[in-house]
C-alpha cells in the first residue's frame, strides 16, 4: 500500500455515472476517491466488477489497511483466513489487517463490489478488533428489516475495529416521499451508498440530489438530512466511524 495522500477527501456526492471504467482482463473498475479524512490517514473506495470466470487473485494480506467489501450484485465467494462463505447483493465483508483474504466470482454472471480502504490516523489495535469480533461475513438474506414508521432498517455492525474506535453500518429504506430525520451533526465521519431510488441530501444548508449508485461524503461536523426525493421507495447505506 502506498504512503498516505495528503489532500483530504472532499465533502459532497460522488456520482457513479461521471466516473469512467478502467478496464483490465475479464474485470473493470471505478474509483470514487482516494486521500485522507478526517479520521483517516488513507481513505480509498473503489468499485470492481468481475465477468463470469475470472481468475481469482492470490490470497493476500493486508499490513495496515482495514477494508470493508459491500457487494453491488452477482455471487461472491470469500475467504478470510481459511474461512469461506458464499454472500450474495447487499451482504458486508469486514477485513481487519493482516488477516489473509481472496475472493472469487462463483456466480453465472458478473460480480460487482464496492471496497473500502482506510488506515486511521491513530495507532491501529488489532487486539480491539479481535476483541469486538475480528473479521466479519454478514449475509444480506439473514439480516432482519425492521419496521419503521417510515420504511425499515437493516442493521449490520455497530462495534470497534482494528482501525476505529466505533464503526457503524446500516441500510435505511424509505417508502415514500420525505426526509429520513432532521438535519444533525456528529463527530463521525459519514458515508451514504445509494442503492434504490432517489435522494436529496441537506450538507451544510446546502441540496444534493443523488440516484443508486452515488456515495455521498460527510466530513466530521458538518450539518446534514437525507430525505427520499420521490413518492416510491429509496434505500441507501449508511456507514459512520471514528
Amino acid at each position: 500500500m502506498s504512503k498516505a495522500q495528503t489532500a483530504e477527501v472532499a465533502s459532497g456526492l460522488y456520482v457513479w455515472e461521471e466516473l469512467a471504467f478502467k478496464s483490465g482482463q475479464m474485470r473493470a473498475g471505478k474509483r470514487f476517491m482516494e486521500g485522507s479524512s478526517p479520521h483517516f490517514e488513507y481513505l480509498e473506495i473503489h468499485t470492481t466488477t468481475q465477468q463470469a470466470g475470472a481468475k481469482p487473485a492470490p490470497p493476500h494480506t493486508q499490513e495496515n489497511i482495514e477494508e470493508v467489501i459491500i457487494v453491488k450484485e452477482g455471487l461472491m465467494k470469500m475467504t478470510m483466513d481459511g474461512e469461506s462463505r458464499t454472500l450474495g447483493a447487499g451482504s458486508v465483508v469486514l477485513i481487519p489487517p493482516l488477516v489473509e483474504q481472496s475472493m472469487e466470482n462463483v456466480g453465472n454472471g458478473p460480480l460487482a463490489y464496492y471496497v473500502l480502504m482506510f488506515r486511521s490516523k491513530k495507532p491501529m489495535d488489532v487486539d480491539r478488533g479481535v476483541k469486538a469480533g475480528g473479521a466479519m461475513f454478514l449475509s444480506r438474506d439473514q439480516l432482519v428489516l425492521e419496521k419503521t414508521v417510515k420504511g425499515g432498517r437493516v442493521a449490520y455492525f455497530d462495534r470497534p475495529t482494528a482501525m476505529c474506535e466505533k464503526f457503524e453500518m446500516h441500510v435505511t429504506r424509505l417508502d415514500h416521499k420525505g426526509p429520513s430525520h432532521d438535519p444533525h451533526s456528529h463527530v463521525d465521519t459519514e458515508i451514504i451508498l445509494i442503492t434504490e431510488g432517489e435522494t436529496t441530501l441537506v450538507l451544510d444548508g446546502e441540496e444534493i440530489d443523488s440516484k443508486a449508485g452515488d456515495f455521498y461524503f460527510i466530513k466530521s461536523g458538518q450539518t446534514h438530512g437525507i430525505k427520499n426525493k420521490l413518492d416510491e421507495p429509496c434505500e441507501y447505506f449508511a456507514f459512520r466511524w471514528f
